[in-house]
């Protein structure tokens, strides 16, 4: 008796499941498709996002293996062309190059790059943090206290391993300028920092012993 319940049971069941899948039949088709849509888009967009990146690589190779003195001016282009594609590999390291080999002296232009880098391109917390003090190093002999503060302002009020290097950068910007207690107020910031540049701090101890002590 009890098999007999179990077997109409299961029958009922089954049948229930059929029925469900006749009268959803178009929704249940629909959404499989859509899955596979899903599946596919992804995987050529993935595979789309590989092939940029490999030509992205391409170009910035090409340009810096056949960098001359000659080619100075080609070269910059092809640089501030890959910094605008917002790459978070060559972007960044377009513009190390345009910053080291000074392609371009013109501080609002160069700023520019900075800020696409800086503010559009989703980077490592530390690598962003990095650009920033770059940019800080580059605009420290024409700034003001405030705009190299502003500047260097999101490593300073954070742990970033960075910090002592902006720290160091305001102590002698302001020993340049012979404020003497400001500079040592920052030099003594890197001394009590936990984290702080080993080499850093050392330099930090002799100028204040050797050019700020009372």
């Amino acid at each position: 008796m009890d098999e007999d319940i179990a077997i109409i049971d299961k029958n009922t069941r089954n049948e229930k499941i059929k029925n469900f899948i006749f009268k959803n039949k178009k929704i249940l088709i629909s959404f499989v498709v859509v899955i596979i849509v899903f599946l596919l888009s992804f995987f050529v967009y993935d595979e789309y996002k590989e092939k940029k990146k490999i030509e992205i690589s391409d170009q910035y190779n090409s340009l810096i293996i056949e960098y001359t003195e000659e080619n100075k001016e080609l070269t910059k282009k092809g640089l501030i062309e890959l910094i605008n594609k917002k790459d978070p590999t060559y972007s960044p390291l377009s513009l190390y190059f345009i910053v080291d080999n000074l392609l371009i002296s013109e501080q609002s232009k160069l700023n520019k790059l900075f800020d696409i880098v800086i503010d559009e391109i989703s980077l490592e917390k530390e690598i962003k943090n990095l650009i920033i003090y770059k940019k800080a190093l580059f605009n420290a002999d024409n700034s003001s206290e405030n705009q190299l503060i502003e500047i260097l302002n999101p490593i300073i009020n954070s742990e970033s391993i960075w910090k002592s290097h902006a720290l160091y950068l305001m102590a002698e910007y302001f020993y340049s300028k012979n404020e003497k207690q400001k500079s040592k107020e920052f030099f003594n910031q890197i001394i009590d920092l936990e984290n702080a540049n080993q080499d850093l701090r050392i330099e930090a101890q002799k100028r204040l012993n050797r050019d700020l002590s009372e």
